[in-house]
């Protein structure tokens, strides 16, 4: 066995005692001073001089001798075991300690290795003290020689441990590996930029085409909705008038009968669904209609004589509307409508006097002039039906239009509660308009108006009656999306009326009657003042119209005479002192 060899650090020695769980020959340091006798003893390749000693340093190898299995004498005979220290071994038998050879192979005279030398007693005591000490084994580590426990000396630079000398050392080589997976990580890492890169633009298009789409919508909003510079409806050009025609709105005609005193107020009420606004439109009772058998005729007129089904066709052939139904709203409904909604605030033009009792001197007033003057049922009907002896008619349909926009600011936003208002009021309503749709839509318009996006406006109208195309584009084209379309005014009988009564006031009282009359009225100016009043014709085919003028006003048919009358005008009349305006039947 070889279980010795000289390393030549300062003559130490080296004695195999193993091999670890690798196949790695395990050795112990022994000092040569402490065993010189056990190291010759045990040292088959310096004695017998054969074999190969893979630690020897620079000296001739000699060939081992060939093995001869049927010992023709080229090689000796294997010595037999003793195991118990008998001096005998049986053949076969098997020493754990003497069958290794340098490459860990079995020996004992296989393959050419060096026989095992005949076992004495010493030599068992060290084969048992050896086993005791590889508890303390050394083992030498392949980076560099064993530590030397004694100080350098110069056989040290002579005969250096080195870990090439090992044959059996076989350095693993993990280079090419780690080139593998450097390549690999740099590989992995140009793929995750790259695809990093690929998501950023990816992401830069998608915001890209976002903000695009949002900038179209945009613009294709403010385009619907007429709102772009240069395509506002009320401007020139086609663009405006299609803006404005593109949005939706919804829209019913309200007429306000004054039960007591006759006279009615008419406006249009509108809700746009596109621009998200309401507006009430006033219309005035001198707005020159045609009639259902082809003639002119006034809005007031219209109402009483042509009913609502009429009077709603005729508005829309003049305005260019759709109307989707009319509410006849009677005073005594309208001061049940605000008592239901809980009063309303209104800021009052007019101190108006209580009906009950005008003719009570000193009397203090139903309705005081002020701001945010709170009204009820019957303060806002007095207020809405108000118009003073020296103001024009449209003062009144205004102060009308601050009641409905009073009323709609009170008015709950929700349809169902809304129509239960509308039930509640127990009026029959036209055929057009049910219940549920009029409360549906008081409920939409009582939202904008709570939100601030509702306005009233006033419908300009020529004092023939007929529509002034530039002022009330503002109105017919913005707010209705509609196009004035007046009758012919020739068409209408003119009347021109001059005032000799003295009392200013007396004209513009015979001119609200005769538009209402259906005629269209021409202003004559003052005259001194006459007892009696007088109609004049100047064609005897005009008698009739002259006849009918003088019915309007209240005047007798004896004042109806042929003669000269002004100029534009068909008939010419000439206000006397017996000229009654409380009289006049239109």
């Amino acid at each position: 066995m070889n279980d010795r060899y000289d390393a030549g650090y300062g003559g130490d020695q080296y004695v195999l005692v193993g091999y670890d769980e690798y196949g790695q020959p395990v050795y112990r340091q022994v000092p040569a001073q402490q065993q010189p006798q056990q190291q010759q003893a045990h040292d088959p390749y310096a004695q017998q001089g054969y074999g190969y000693d893979p630690y020897a340093a620079g000296t001739q190898q000699q060939p081992a001798p060939p093995y001869d299995p049927y010992d023709t004498g080229n090689q000796q005979p294997v010595p037999p075991h003793d195991p118990y220290g008998t001096g005998q071994q049986s053949p076969g038998s098997y020493d754990p300690y003497a069958s290794y050879d340098s490459y860990g192979s079995y020996g004992g005279g296989q393959q050419g290795g060096p026989a095992a030398a005949p076992h004495d007693p010493a030599a068992a005591s060290g084969q048992q003290s050896r086993v005791a000490e590889q508890q303390t084994a050394y083992i030498p580590q392949q980076g560099g020689p064993a530590d030397d426990p004694e100080p350098e000396t110069g056989r040290r630079d002579e005969g250096e441990y080195r870990t090439e000398q090992f044959a059996f050392v076989e350095d693993p080589d993990n280079d090419s590996e780690d080139v593998i997976d450097w390549l690999k990580f740099t590989e992995n890492r140009t793929e995750r930029r790259e695809e990093a890169k690929r998501r950023a633009r990816a992401r830069v298009i998608a915001l890209v085409v976002v903000l695009a789409l949002c900038a179209a919508g945009g613009v294709g909003y403010l385009w619907y909705a007429g709102k772009l510079p240069g395509l506002s409806s009320s401007g020139s050009g086609n663009g405006g008038a299609t803006a404005a025609g593109a949005q939706k709105r919804d829209v019913i005609v309200v007429h306000l009968h004054d039960t007591k005193g006759g006279s009615t107020a008419t406006a249009l009420l509108v809700d746009n669904t596109t621009t998200k606004r309401g507006t009430t439109v006033l219309l005035p009772n001198s707005l020159a209609l045609t009639g259902d058998d082809g003639t002119t005729t006034t809005l007031a007129k219209s109402v009483e004589d042509d009913g609502t089904d009429g009077t709603r066709q005729a508005l829309d052939t003049v305005l260019g509307t759709s109307i989707q139904g009319t509410w006849r709203l009677d005073t005594p409904y309208l001061q049940n409508l605000v008592d239901i909604v809980g009063n309303i605030e209104v800021d009052t033009n007019a101190d108006v006097p209580d009906p009950a009792a005008k003719d009570k001197k000193g009397a203090s007033p139903l309705v005081r002039a002020g701001e945010n003057q709170t009204l009820s049922g019957k303060m806002a009907v007095a207020y809405a039906t108000y118009q003073d002896p020296g103001e024009a008619s449209d003062a009144q349909l205004e102060r009308f239009g601050q009641v409905m926009q009073g009323v709609l600011r009170k008015m709950t936003s929700d349809p169902g509660a809304a129509t239960t208002t509308v039930q509640t009021l127990g009026q029959i309503l036209d055929p057009s308009l049910t219940d549920k749709d009029l409360g549906t839509f008081l409920a939409g318009l009582a939202d904008r108006a709570k939100g601030g996006d509702y306005k009233t406006a006033l419908l300009p109208v020529r004092t023939d009656g007929t529509l002034d195309r530039q002022a009330s584009d503002g109105v017919v084209e913005d707010v209705l999306g509609g196009t004035a379309k007046s009758p012919d005014k020739d068409a209408a009988v003119s009347v021109s009326v001059r005032n000799a009564t003295g009392d200013k006031a007396n004209t513009e009282k015979a001119r609200v009657v005769l538009l209402n009359g259906g005629f269209t009225f021409l202003e004559g100016g003052t005259a001194d003042a006459a007892a009696t009043s007088t109609v004049t014709y100047a064609d005897a085919a005009d008698k009739e119209n002259a006849t009918e003028v003088a019915k309007t006003l209240g005047l007798p048919t004896s004042s109806v005479t042929q003669g000269k009358v002004s100029a534009n005008a068909t008939v010419s009349v000439v206000l006397g002192q017996d000229y009654e305006p409380s009289g006049a039947s239109g």
